[in-house]
Formats: C-alpha cells, structure tokens, sequence
C-alpha cells in the first residue's frame, strides 16, 4: 500500500466525519447511513477503517463513562 496523497487522506476523513455525524443524528441508526459508510469505506485505507471504527467505538464509551451513562452488562457484573 502507498500512502495516501493529501487530497485523498482529506477526502477519507470528510467522508468519516459526514459518516459519524449521520449516526450521531440518527441514534447508531447504520441502516440510514449506509451510503455514507459505502463512501467512507471506499475512500479509506481499509486499515484506516478499522482504526477510526475502533476509535469511535473508544470515544462513545469514555463518553458514558464521563457522563455516568455506562451500563455493565449482566455478564460483566457477574465476574
């Protein structure tokens, strides 16, 4: 793989920027947003996809660890 240029590392972030914020107005909703994951995806490194979903997936749990929304779930709180 060669490095992204930097009109193509800009197009990959505006694209998962526009995707993040369609699943922020839509409550995760991914059946409303699949064209703009369709377009993050191609426009990324495939290895960059997995990061930023990764690093969303980071950012919304300390999110509700800040806030105190964080549930355990049932099995968490029996081990």
């Amino acid at each position: 793989m060669t490095a992204p240029t930097a009109q193509q590392r800009k197009a990959c972030w505006g694209a998962r920027d526009t995707y993040w914020q369609c699943l922020d107005e839509t409550g995760n909703d991914y059946s409303k947003c699949k064209i703009l994951q369709n377009s993050f995806e191609s426009l990324c490194p495939h290895q960059w996809v997995k990061y930023f979903e990764k690093r969303r997936d980071y950012l919304k749990y300390k999110e509700q660890l800040e806030t105190g929304e964080f549930q355990p779930s049932d099995t968490t709180e029996k081990s």
